[in-house]
C-alpha cells in the first residue's frame, strides 16, 4: 500500500492528511485559537474530592476543573482504594491529559504518566513490559520482548513496544529508551520548580505527531506547502527516522496543495451525514453526545443474483467505509451500525471479519462485538478529542442543534485564505468584508489580527443578505 502524508499550513491552521493509495484515511487539524492539550502534562492542585464518584477535580489552569478518577491516582498506600486516603484537597499533583474537554465536559487526567516515542511508550510509574498485539510474527514478538526485558532490568518504569518497533535494532530501542528517560528526568525537574496550575510538558504538534506515528517504510513522501513546516519536519525526521530524510518535499504548485490532492473536496463531503459507496449504496451517520448510529442502505445498487447477495455485497463495502469514516470524522464512544438484513450466518460472519480487518489500521483502541439478531453491530472507539463535526461547526441558531454550519473561526480562516490568494501585498486601499450578522462580532474582535496579517485597513460590515457561511471581499 502506497501512503502519502500531505501538510497544508495557512495563517490560522495546520492540516495534515494521510492518504493510502490516493484515498484519504486520516485527517488532523490544529488551529491557532483552539490549541490542543491532549497528552500535555500539568502541575495541578486538588480543588475537590467526590467520594461518591470515587473521583477528584484538579485545577490545571482552565475554567473547568479536570476529572481524576480513583484508578488514575498514583499513591503509596491505597490498598482499599479509599480516595480520601489517597489524595488531599490543596495537594499539588502532576497530571497528564488523556481526554480533551468535549462539549460541556471538562478534560480527564491521570497521574499515571506515559511518554510516547516512535518505537516505545515509557511509563515511569508502571513495572510492566507490553508488546503491541499488531506484531503477529511470533519470532519477532519474542525477540522484542527479550530485548526490552533485558533493558528493563537496569531501569525503573514500564515499557510498551509499539507496532513501529517491528524489525528495529536493539541499539535503536536502547537509544529511544535513553531519550524518554532523560525527558522524564527533565519533566520532574520542571515540576519541582513550577508554579501550581502551570504547563510543564507540551506534547508534539500535529505534524511531528503524524511523523512519529505514521512515517513508516510504506510512506513514499511527506509533501508540505510550508517552508517552515518543511524545516521542522526535516529536523524531527533526522532524530526519529534519519533514513527517511529524503522523503520530505516542498510543494510549489500553483493550485493549493489540498485541492491538488483532492482533499478539499473530501473535507466538504465530511460535513454531510451521508457517505456514498461506489456501488450506489450509502451510509447515514448520525452523531449524538452519548453514541453514534450508522445506517447502511443499498440505494440504487442491486445484485443480478438475489436480494441476499445485494445485501452482502453492500454490507462488505459498507464495513470498509464505516472504518474509514470513523477515523476521518474522529468519532468515538459507543457506535451502533445497522447493516442490511442478511439471512445467512456465513454472510453475517464475513461482515464482522471485514469490519475488524478494516479497523486494524486505526490508531484508536477499538472493540467490536458480534452481530446481534437484529443485524446490528455494536462497537466502541476510543475518544480522545472532539469529533470533526464539533471542530468545524457551530450549533446552528436556526435548527438548534439538528444540523451544523461552519463555525465563526472556520469562516474567518476561509476569508484569510482567500485574501492571501488575492495577493494584496501591494494594495494600499481599504478592504471591506461583508458578512452575516451572526459572524460580524467575531471578525470585529479580530480586526487587529487582520491588520497585522495583511498590513491593510479593514471595514467589517454586517449584511443579512450574506448567508451564514459566506462573505464578500470588496477592495475600495
Amino acid at each position: 500500500m502506497k501512503k502519502e502524508i500531505v501538510v497544508n499550513r495557512t495563517l490560522e491552521e495546520t492540516k495534515v492528511a494521510v492518504l493510502e493509495d490516493g484515498k484519504l484515511f486520516d485527517l488532523f487539524i490544529e488551529r491557532r485559537e483552539s490549541e490542543k492539550i491532549l497528552n500535555n502534562i500539568y502541575k495541578g492542585t486538588v480543588q475537590g474530592i467526590v467520594p461518591a464518584l470515587e473521583s477528584a477535580f484538579i485545577d490545571i489552569g482552565f475554567s473547568k476543573g479536570a476529572y481524576l478518577g480513583v484508578n488514575d491516582i498514583i499513591a503509596q498506600h491505597h490498598e482499599k482504594k479509599n480516595i480520601e486516603n489517597m489524595i488531599k484537597i490543596g495537594q499539588e499533583v502532576m497530571v497528564q491529559v488523556y481526554k480533551e474537554p468535549i462539549n460541556t465536559k471538562g478534560s480527564k487526567v491521570t497521574m499515571d504518566i506515559s511518554l510516547p516515542g516512535r518505537l516505545l511508550v515509557y511509563m515511569p510509574f508502571s513495572n510492566n513490559v507490553g508488546i503491541s498485539k499488531n506484531i503477529e510474527d511470533r519470532e519477532e514478538y519474542d525477540r522484542l520482548k527479550t530485548i526490552v526485558t533485558k533493558i528493563k532490568k537496569d531501569m525503573p518504569g514500564g515499557i510498551i513496544v509499539r507496532t513501529e518497533a517491528e524489525e528495529a535494532t536493539e541499539t535503536e530501542i536502547r537509544n529511544e529508551i535513553k531519550h524518554l528517560t532523560r525527558l522524564w528526568s527533565a519533566i520532574n525537574e520542571r515540576f519541582a520548580g513550577a508554579k501550581p496550575m502551570s504547563l510543564i510538558h507540551k506534547d508534539l504538534g500535529i505534524v511531528s505527531q503524524t511523523i512519529r506515528d505514521y512515517f513508516t517504510d510504506d510512506v513514499v513522501i511527506i509533501h508540505t506547502d510550508s517552508p517552515k513546516e518543511l524545516k521542522e519536519a526535516t529536523e524531527f525526521v533526522k532524530i526519529v527516522s534519519p533514513e527517511f530524510s529524503d522523503r520530505i518535499a516542498l510543494y510549489d504548485g500553483k493550485v493549493p496543495i489540498f485541492k491538488a490532492y483532492g482533499i478539499e473536496e473530501e473535507i466538504k463531503k465530511l460535513r454531510s451525514n451521508i457517505a456514498r459507496l461506489q456501488s450506489g449504496g450509502y451510509l447515514i451517520i448520525q452523531e449524538a453526545e452519548s453514541l453514534c448510529a450508522i445506517d447502511v442502505n443499498s440505494g440504487k445498487f442491486t445484485s443480478k443474483s438475489s436480494q441476499e447477495d445485494t445485501a452482502a455485497l453492500t454490507n462488505l463495502e459498507a464495513a470498509e467505509e464505516v472504518a474509514r469514516q470513523l477515523r476521518l470524522r474522529n468519532i468515538g464512544g459507543i457506535i451502533v451500525i445497522d447493516f442490511i438484513d442478511m439471512k445467512k450466518a456465513s454472510n453475517r460472519q464475513k461482515i464482522l471479519e471485514k469490519l475488524r480487518e478494516a479497523a486494524k489500521g486505526d490508531k484508536a483502541k477499538i472493540k467490536i462485538w458480534p452481530i446481534t439478531r437484529l443485524g446490528l453491530i455494536e462497537m466502541t472507539r476510543q475518544r480522545k478529542r472532539e469529533s470533526l463535526f464539533s471542530l468545524l461547526g457551530d450549533t446552528c441558531p436556526v435548527c438548534r442543534g439538528l444540523g451544523l454550519v461552519l463555525s465563526k473561526e472556520s469562516v474567518f480562516i476561509n476569508v484569510c485564505d482567500e485574501i492571501v490568494q488575492l495577493k494584496v501585498d501591494c494594495y494600499h486601499g481599504k478592504i471591506k468584508i461583508k458578512i452575516n450578522p451572526d459572524v460580524v462580532e467575531y471578525f470585529k474582535e479580530r480586526k487587529s489580527r487582520l491588520r497585522e496579517l495583511f498590513n491593510a485597513e479593514f471595514d467589517i460590515q454586517a449584511s443579512a443578505e450574506v448567508p451564514r457561511e459566506e462573505y464578500q471581499i470588496i477592495f475600495e
